[in-house]
């Protein structure tokens, strides 16, 4: 197909397929590293992994996808982080909606490789929520809808915080993807509790998908509240502090 098109179409089809199939792998490891964690060893007898661990897990997946497709699409693996660096003027708009399908398709597919693993386990059920987010009677702690969405909305208002002066040109070289898996591990460990952590609307969805019910019911806000703190963070940081756009 490439070979039919002039030289410079064929190269920019060629990266943006690259860019695209970066995204959609680094969202399917981050689902299968991440949610894996919570589904196959948070409880494993006597050596569970537990809410440290599993926080660890999500910090790790994106910041080993950050040193190994950062290069190549900027490693967004979130739909919210896409749509946050658009709002800081970071990201053009002829590219949201691929990413965001992209991250989308590589979360089901993650959640969907994860499931198979777990159906090997006889006594594995979806009952045990599949590493879902929710509130109100399906969050880990029991907290409110009103909690849930006031952590999602703060929690990706500084995630994206850290991720647009991390990788601001004032930042030190090569080290952005280090504070940027700590920012979400630190994420996870504070707000596991409330929601089971989202702060990424395809992470939310990929689960969901093969959970259903209440998961697919609640996945609105999982996709609102930290679209809405991504916005947030992006037009902060150009309003007040992004001096090298």
């Amino acid at each position: 197909m490439f070979a039919q098109l002039p030289p410079l179409m064929a190269g920019n089809g060629r990266r943006q397929m690259s860019k695209l199939m970066a995204e959609f792998l680094g969202t399917f490891w981050l689902v299968l590293g991440g949610c894996g964690s919570a589904v196959l060893a948070a409880s494993f007898p006597d050596v569970g992994i537990g809410l440290v661990g599993v926080s660890l897990a999500f910090g790790l997946t994106v910041l080993t996808m950050a040193y190994t497709f950062g290069p190549i699409s900027g490693c967004h693996l979130n739909p919210a982080v896409s749509i946050g660096l658009w709002s800081a003027g970071r990201f053009e708009t002829s590219q949201l909606f691929p990413y965001i399908l992209s991250q989308t398709l590589g979360a089901v597919a993650g959640a969907g490789v994860l499931l198979v693993i777990a159906s090997g386990k006889a006594d594995f059920s979806l009952a045990g929520g599949f590493a879902s987010n929710g509130y109100g009677a399906h969050s880990p702690g029991g907290y409110s809808l009103i909690s849930g969405a006031v952590t999602e909305v703060v929690m990706t208002f500084f995630f994206l915080t850290i991720i647009l002066g991390a990788t601001s040109r004032r930042a030190p070289a090569g080290f952005a993807p280090i504070a940027i898996g700590l920012a979400l591990t630190l994420i996870h460990l504070i707000s596991i509790p409330v929601t089971n952590t989202s702060v990424n609307p395809a992470r939310s969805t990929g689960p969901a998908i093969f959970l259903g019910g209440w998961a697919l019911q609640q996945l609105w806000l999982f996709w609102v509240a930290p679209i809405v703190g991504a916005l947030l963070a992006g037009f902060a940081w150009k309003s007040f502090f992004d001096k090298d756009a």
